[in-house]
C-alpha cells in the first residue's frame, strides 16, 4: 500500500490552523451577532441597579426581530446603545491610533412618539408623572437626588462633541424609530443620556440587557458619597451589607409598565 503524498506547508497550515480557527471564529461571530452576547458594565450610570464590572446577557435575536418590524423595546427595558456621533461621549481613542464609539447602557424612558418632560428630577411621559420608585428612593436616601442641574430640568440639554450647549427644551417628542433613554444614576452628572446626547435610533441599539451573570455574588448595599465617591475606586460606591446571590433577571419596573 502506497503512502499518502506529503502535504505542502501551505496545505498543512490551511487544514490544521487557518480553516479550523476560521470556522470557530465565524461560528462565534454568528452566535454573538445574531443570537446572544454578553457585555460588561463600565461605569456607574445605572447605579443602584447595575454596578461597575457586572456582566449582562443580551438576546441579540430580539434586536434583529425589532429591526424587521416584529415587536419593539418597552419602557423600563435596559438597553446597550451607541451614542450619536455628535454627542460629548460619542468618541474614544484607542492608544491614539483610532477612535470608536463606546457602548452605553441605559434604561428606556420614552418610545417613538412619546412626549417626555423633565422637571426638578421628575420625569413625565405623555403628561403622566413616571413612578420611579427604587431609583428615586435610593438617590434621595443618599442625599444625591439632582433637582437643580440643566439635565434635571430639561428633556434636552443637548451638547455636541465639543461639549458646547446647543439646545435646552423642557419637553420633547421622541422621533419615529428612536428611543429616549436615561441612566438610573440621578446624582449630579451621574449619567450622560438622551437629555444630553439626544434620542437613540433603533440602528444604534445593540440589544436589551436581560440577565446579570457575573459576579455570582455581591454585597447587598451600595452607599454613594456625593462628594468623594470617585476616590473609592471604579465602582464609585462603598459596598456593605450581607453577601447575596447576584445572578438575576433584569425586569421592567412596575412604574414604567403603568404608563399607557
Amino acid at each position: 500500500m502506497s503512502d499518502k503524498p506529503k502535504k505542502s506547508f501551505l496545505r498543512s497550515l490551511w487544514d490544521d490552523i487557518i480553516r479550523p480557527w476560521g470556522e470557530a471564529i465565524l461560528f462565534a461571530w454568528a452566535i454573538t451577532t445574531f443570537l446572544v452576547s454578553m457585555v460588561g458594565v463600565d461605569g456607574n450610570s445605572m447605579l443602584p441597579n447595575l454596578r461597575w464590572g457586572e456582566r449582562v446577557v443580551i438576546p441579540k435575536y430580539e434586536t434583529w426581530l425589532h429591526r424587521l418590524g416584529y415587536g419593539s423595546f418597552q419602557r423600563g427595558d435596559i438597553l446597550v446603545v451607541k451614542p450619536p456621533l455628535d454627542s460629548p461621549g460619542s468618541q474614544m481613542s484607542f492608544l491614539g491610533l483610532w477612535t470608536y464609539r463606546p457602548f452605553f447602557i441605559k434604561r428606556v424612558v420614552g418610545l417613538p412618539g412619546d412626549k417626555i418632560r423633565v422637571s426638578a428630577g421628575e420625569v413625565f411621559v405623555n403628561g403622566e408623572k413616571l413612578n420611579q420608585a427604587g431609583i428615586t428612593d435610593y438617590w434621595q436616601a443618599q442625599g444625591c437626588w439632582d433637582i437643580d442641574s440643566e439635565e434635571a430640568n430639561h428633556a434636552a440639554a443637548l451638547r455636541n462633541a465639543k461639549n458646547e450647549q446647543t439646545r435646552l427644551d423642557e419637553e420633547i417628542t421622541v422621533p419615529e424609530g428612536q428611543y429616549f433613554v436615561m441612566g438610573d444614576n440621578r446624582s449630579p452628572n451621574g449619567s450622560e443620556d438622551s437629555r444630553i446626547m439626544g434620542t437613540v435610533p433603533l440602528k444604534d441599539i445593540a440589544g436589551r440587557a436581560a440577565l446579570v451573570v457575573w459576579p455570582f455574588v455581591r454585597k447587598a448595599e451600595a452607599k454613594w458619597d456625593c462628594v468623594s465617591s470617585p476616590s473609592k475606586g471604579k465602582d464609585g460606591a462603598e459596598l456593605t451589607g450581607a453577601t447575596q446571590l447576584n445572578i438575576r433577571l433584569l425586569q421592567r419596573p412596575e412604574g414604567f409598565k403603568a404608563i399607557p
